[in-house]
């Protein structure tokens, strides 16, 4: 189709994060090699990526896949996607071609962008238009997008259309694509820019993935509404994180990134006292991490919860106290409960129960499986989260698991978030797992996972003896394990489903 003006219909997400930088010569990306992109040139790539991708054969509502490396392209190609109303599948680029080739079965995307080393193997998957994108702004992608002009004929969309389809990490059973709409991406962002007091004045150290929820939605969303700018690493590296610190007002990040950076001599007060806040997620802090943190440099980083289902459901506050261990308060908006597991009836504070939500950014279902939806979504709108959560008299929320971490040993519920606690803060121990592993008597048995800290060795007779005295029988761990460190994803959760398997046989007679 040829290339045309912009319209004047509506296209919610497109309308309020993109359309309003048009002309803004402000400066939106600072890249790795030192140039500058600024807003209306990064909006100049989106329409001409969106009518490549139009070219390509996407057409509204249809499935445009993309397993690329970080780039300001890579990031270019999400907003051209909300911009032609195609719905824009980031996918993890550890995943395998075999890996791939179910999320390809599963989402027949019209059009499939991949990295240029991987195209042959990518080709044989499927019948869809195959493109290339390579992290310097080479590709197959970026060569057809010369030919286009750069503007677009946006497409109208409204709020419950979808936007993205994420895939769930899929540790248990296969891949669910949550389908997040205009309005779920929208609304989260506002909300955000609002209550971390986000503004144009912002400069975000970005060193996120750009296939999650965190790098591409919390994280580019929110600068991107509010008008900020951002430096845009390609990943994480403590020199270059400790090289552009100066240079930012905040960064978003994973614990272990916060872990990284303590362990380097330079991260001090001086270096990040202009900073104005610190943000953590995607996996639990350790609360030795945030006093560690907050005694070195004078900031106390703030903790938040969310899912790919949701984006962010609760924050600790901005202005207010930010207590370790806890991901603060229900986002203005967004309803949360505690409920018991089996019945779902709503528990008191102080009790630990199944974690539920509902709001404007909670999604819409899981693509192609109804019945999934139906379990997981209630008729009232809450999703049942799979995490196991508790309520302090003062309102601040825990994570003690996840509801399929609860270990039952002797027809007794034990949750492995206290022992883990209770284990972090002994001597010579940086940070523990707790899992079961098969136990001929009593069903599960409580296997503990030990990481030492950096020169230190761990005295497991001296924890076995001090768990001895703080925890009941039932919840002592029946065996101990020291690692050299725990298996995490790419967002930095430790993997349990893997820690599992390898203790599995532990109590085998």
């Amino acid at each position: 189709m040829p290339d045309v003006l912009p319209n004047v219909l509506p296209n919610v997400l497109y309308d309020a994060l993109f359309k309003i930088h048009t002309d803004n010569p402000s400066t939106f990306l600072h890249l790795e090699d030192g140039t500058a992109l600024s807003y209306s040139a990064f909006i100049g790539n989106v329409a001409k990526l969106a009518n490549t991708v139009t070219a390509l054969g996407a057409k509204p509502g249809d499935r445009v896949l993309a397993q690329v490396n970080k780039s300001a392209e890579a990031l270019a190609l999400y907003a051209a996607c909300v911009q032609s109303g195609s719905i824009f599948i980031p996918l993890n680029t550890a995943y395998t071609s075999k890996e791939v080739e179910y999320f390809i079965s599963d989402a027949q995307p019209s059009v499939v962008v991949c990295d240029p080393q991987v195209f042959d193997s990518i080709s044989a998957l499927t019948d869809a238009a195959v493109v290339t994108l390579g992290t310097d702004g080479d590709g197959s992608l970026i060569q057809a997008a010369q030919g286009h002009s750069s503007t677009y004929n946006t497409v109208p969309r409204e709020a419950t259309d979808i936007a993205a389809i994420l895939y769930t990490s899929g540790t248990t059973g296969r891949s669910k694509g949550a389908m997040l709409t205009h309005s779920n991406l929208l609304s989260n962002a506002q909300t955000l820019v609002d209550y971390w007091q986000y503004s144009s004045d912002d400069k975000l150290l970005h060193a996120l993935p750009i296939y999650h929820t965190h790098g591409l939605f919390v994280a580019t969303n929110t600068i991107m509404l509010c008008g900020a700018s951002m430096i845009f690493l390609p990943k994480f590296n403590v020199d270059d994180m400790i090289a552009h610190l100066p240079n930012a007002t905040s960064m978003m990040g994973v614990p272990t990134f916060y872990t990284r950076l303590l362990s380097d001599a330079r991260m001090t007060h001086d270096l990040v006292a202009h900073m104005r806040l610190f943000i953590s997620g995607s996996a639990p802090l350790l609360a030795e991490t945030h006093e560690e943190f907050e005694h070195r440099t004078g900031q106390r980083i703030l903790e938040r919860y969310g899912m790919t289902e949701t984006n962010m459901n609760t924050s600790n506050p901005y202005d207010g106290a930010r207590k370790a261990g806890t991901v603060g308060f229900a986002l203005p908006g967004v309803d949360i409960k505690i409920c018991d597991p089996e019945t779902g009836k709503e528990l008191s504070e102080g009790e630990i129960g199944m974690l539920e939500v509902r709001g404007p950014n909670v999604f819409s279902g899981y693509w192609q499986m109804p019945e999934k939806t139906a379990e997981e979504l209630r008729a009232n709108g809450f999703f049942i989260t799979g995490d196991l959560a508790i309520k302090s008299a003062d309102g601040y929320i825990s994570i003690v698991g996840r509801d399929k971490d609860l270990i039952i040993s002797g027809g007794f519920n034990i949750y492995p978030k206290e022992i883990e606690l209770l284990l972090d803060d002994s001597d010579g121990v940086l940070e523990s797992a707790v899992v079961s592993a098969p136990h001929p008597d009593f069903g599960e048995g409580v296997v503990a996972i030990l990481v030492a800290n950096p020169g230190s060795s761990i005295d497991v007779e001296a924890i076995k003896s001090a768990v001895t005295t703080d925890l009941a029988k039932f919840k002592q761990p029946k065996s101990y394990v020291v690692v050299p460190e725990l298996p995490r994803n790419a967002m930095g959760k430790v993997q349990k489903n893997i820690l599992r398997e390898q203790v599995k046989d532990t109590f085998a007679s």
